[in-house]
């Protein structure tokens, strides 16, 4: 397509600046300078503003090779399994490292293109499926991987063979608010880590003024240790595409997107196979199912390699083609979203719910929990066990029995030294505190949280404090500057775990760690800034000798 071509087929579409770029990255490899000022000359952009907003993505080249050479995965788990080897070795392809790309139950991951290949050294290379969930171990009632196993389940004959879209056609002949208040009574929670209940979010749109509305899927699955997401879209589409449907009938809304992160490439065709699927079936579009005036249109819009995305107001300036950076709140996206409008943000995890909660009632989900706890949630396992992968869990089930029981335990001879909680951002939990239940009230209670469900296992052979280095050297690459607390704060901590920028007594190690981390708890701008110093407290809390021991190294 010429330069011209691709402005035209995206200029008069809503969020149009991703697709733009991507279409120029695919067609040249890179984004060229004359591309840029074509654009920003279309689009009518500051030149500046547009050559800060694509730098900042990692993911979008500027310059030969590009697109097609290799980028390793070297995040957390990774290079716990070769991953920094594996990138030295592609060196001479013009190889350059990635963080975590989501494949940690199946590694190590290298983009090239836009298809993944897995392998632990360069002569293993494979492209290969993403891996189903195993077969729940403890027997337990599932609701995401209900039928998530089941032969031909992408595609539409078999997702409604097991009774796809039947939630949506009940629904349909019941009343928004009817189905709102099934959604609130079921108690079913932001599985994305915020843990808002989705009944009220979706009430709140509903009576929201102004249109069109938006339901938007938060698909960028950026935490190190979570890759629940990357499961259900590959395997599941379409469960994603009935919630999504059913919460646009709940609020009103008539325009949908799916922010789908760049390390998930072949995840897209998968989609929109399956969003194609649904429009030529009537599932989707324009008089949905014969109802009049329920229409819904749902599109992809692919991120480009940013772990801020993940934080529902970047990706909404993402969206509309603005820098990403977090925005401030009030106001919050369920009157001000997208272009200004009331706008749903869910993850795929708990659109993914929404239909078999419809079709098997509030209560059965609430029963599905442990105790007073309602519902699963799917825990995304890796690390130092011998069978990492996705787990559907209840809430508040013992993590030592999904440790040991489900997965396998450590390798053969270790022990589990540690864990992380929420992917990095909850930070170590170790010793006694292993023997927490997986909710947030048992887990908060020990300073730490659930979040996104990402839990990465370091048995006794693992440097914690090295451990601790990297996950906070992931901090401060992914902070998006915008404001100083986080900024500065994720830099000077990672240089406090390296030990060599200057010699310091135990003493102002911890006090000049514990008061860089309290500043950015209380005044960072967004949940990274906030999140980022658990990693310090818990290794102060769990490793105090292996941090004595390291000073005294350096």
């Amino acid at each position: 397509m010429t330069d011209q071509e691709i402005i035209e087929c995206w200029q008069g579409e809503d969020a149009p600046l991703l697709p733009i770029l991507q279409a120029f990255h695919n067609r040249d490899d890179h984004i060229t300078e004359a591309a840029i000022k074509t654009i920003a000359a279309s689009l009518r952009i500051p030149l500046a503003e547009l050559f800060a907003t694509i730098t900042f993505y990692h993911h979008f080249s500027r310059d030969l090779p590009g697109k097609n050479a290799p980028r390793v995965c070297t995040g957390n788990v990774c290079c716990l399994n070769g991953g920094t080897q594996l990138l030295e070795s592609l060196k001479a392809e013009g190889a350059t490292a990635m963080p975590c790309a989501g494949r940690c139950d199946d590694m190590v991951p290298v983009l090239r293109g836009d298809k993944i290949y897995v392998g632990q050294d360069a002569d293993s290379l494979e492209n290969r499926p993403t891996p189903l969930p195993a077969d729940n171990p403890g027997n337990a009632e599932e609701c995401v991987f209900r039928h998530i196993r089941e032969e031909g389940r992408s595609q539409l004959d078999g997702y409604r063979y097991s009774g796809g879209y039947c939630a949506l056609e009940s629904a349909i002949m019941s009343s928004r608010k009817e189905l709102i208040d099934l959604v609130i009574d079921s108690k079913l929670a932001g599985r994305g880590g915020a843990g808002f209940p989705t009944g009220l979010k979706w009430k709140a749109v509903n009576e929201a003024h102004g249109s069109p509305k938006s339901i938007i899927c938060n698909a960028d699955e950026g935490e190190p240790g979570c890759f629940k997401d990357r499961a259900i879209m590959d395997h599941d589409p379409h469960a994603l595409i009935e919630g999504m449907t059913l919460a646009a009938y709940a609020t009103g809304a008539r325009r949908g997107f799916i922010y789908l992160r760049y390390e998930y490439p072949e995840t897209e065709g998968i989609l929109q196979r399956a969003i194609d699927e649904a429009l030529n079936a009537g599932l989707l579009g324009n008089d949905i199912l014969g109802k009049e005036d329920f229409h819904f249109n749902l599109q992809i819009r692919r991120g480009a390699g940013a772990y801020i995305c993940g934080e529902e107001g970047s990706l909404l300036n993402s969206l509309e083609g603005k820098h990403p950076f977090p925005r401030n709140k009030p106001p919050f996206p369920v009157t001000h979203g997208f272009e200004n409008l009331p706008t749903v943000v869910n993850n795929v995890e708990t659109l993914a719910s929404v239909a078999n909660i419809v079709r098997k009632g509030a209560a059965w989900y609430r029963d599905l929990g442990l105790g007073e706890h309602a519902g699963t949630k799917v825990i995304s396992l890796s690390g130092d066990i011998q069978k990492p992968g996705n787990y559907e869990i209840p809430f508040g089930f013992s993590l030592q029995t999904l440790l040991h029981d489900w997965a396998g335990g450590p390798r053969a001879g270790r022990t589990i030294q540690a864990v992380t909680m929420a992917g990095l951002s909850g930070g170590f939990l170790a010793a006694d505190d292993l023997n927490v239940t997986l909710d947030e009230a048992c887990i908060r209670g020990r300073g730490s949280f659930l979040g996104a469900g990402g839990i990465i296992v370091f048995d006794d052979s693992r440097d914690m404090v090295s451990a601790a280095h990297d996950a906070m050297e992931f901090f401060a690459h992914e902070s998006c500057g915008k404001c100083f607390p986080c900024r500065i704060g994720t830099q000077r901590l990672t240089e406090r775990l390296n030990g060599n920028d200057k010699q310091l007594s135990l003493e102002n190690w911890q006090e000049e760690v514990d008061d860089i981390g309290s500043v950015m708890k209380a005044t960072s701008a967004c949940g990274l800034g906030m999140a980022a110093p658990h990693i310090t407290e818990s290794l102060q809390r769990y490793f105090p000798e292996a941090i004595k021991s390291h000073l005294k190294k350096n």
